[in-house]
């Protein structure tokens, strides 16, 4: 399967702790892949060091055959943070369609279309500004999605949302996915992981796992993924390797 994102020996540092220690992985076109580890486990430093937004010590990371930033990439990329990326004074639809005018070929109902797509289309018009946390997070998610990137970068999209819609929007990833879209998904909830196609599993900023969920449960001797994460983890920490 073609490559679509290559990572290789990635070292980032702020001051003088190390967050990513010489991380390398390879995420395949048209897949998802989760990715997983607890808060501060250096999930978002690899997100932005793939988006080119964050400064690297050494290592490389190429997106769709291009560096990491390469100005060519930036209408290929959609890059959702933790944080909802989106203007309190406008309605929900005003902000897809404001974000939808950036890109060229992408019209107003490409945008209204990102809106239903998110379980948004009763709020439409409802400004930003009073909606609930995760509402706003969906909003944000439309505005990501409104450009039909080719390359989906995802920070703990589903974080707030109930259990019902949080099925809706994984239904709907791996429908962008089975049309080729390629899709990061970082999370800390490992019930979402048996969605992935592929997991890769950090723990203070090395990687324990990179494998599918399946194989991730076998590696440990369990059909529990929250079970097999604790044993990889545990591993480490007796041998300094995951197993």
């Amino acid at each position: 399967m073609e490559t679509a994102i290559e990572v290789r020996n990635l070292v980032v540092e702020r001051g003088k702790r190390r967050v990513l220690h010489g991380l390398t992985c390879s995420i395949p076109r048209g897949s998802v892949t989760g990715l997983l580890g607890p808060s501060g486990s250096g999930k978002t430093t690899l997100m932005r060091a793939i988006v080119g937004v964050q400064i690297v010590k050494s290592g490389v990371v190429t997106v769709l055959g291009e560096p990491a930033g390469t100005p060519r990439l930036r209408h290929k990329i959609g890059y959702l943070t933790q944080s909802p990326s989106v203007y309190a004074d406008l309605t929900v639809r005003e902000n897809a369609r404001y974000f939808a005018s950036l890109y060229k070929g992408i019209t107003p109902a490409d945008a209204d279309n990102a809106v239903e797509m998110v379980g948004l289309g009763d709020a439409a018009n409802q400004l930003v500004a009073t909606l609930s946390g995760g509402q706003r997070a969906r909003a944000s998610l439309a505005c990501t999605l409104v450009s039909r990137p080719e390359v989906l970068i995802l920070d703990e999209p589903t974080v707030g949302q109930d259990p019902v819609l949080r099925d809706e929007l994984w239904h709907q990833f791996r429908a962008m996915a089975a049309a080729g879209t390629t899709l990061l998904v970082s999370s800390h909830v490992m019930d979402e992981a048996s969605r992935c196609d592929r997991l890769l599993l950090i723990r203070e900023g090395a990687l324990i796992a990179d494998d599918t969920p399946d194989l991730v449960r076998a590696s440990a001797g369990t059909n529990d993924l929250d079970a097999a994460f604790l044993h990889l983890i545990r591993t480490m920490e007796k041998t300094g390797v995951a197993s």
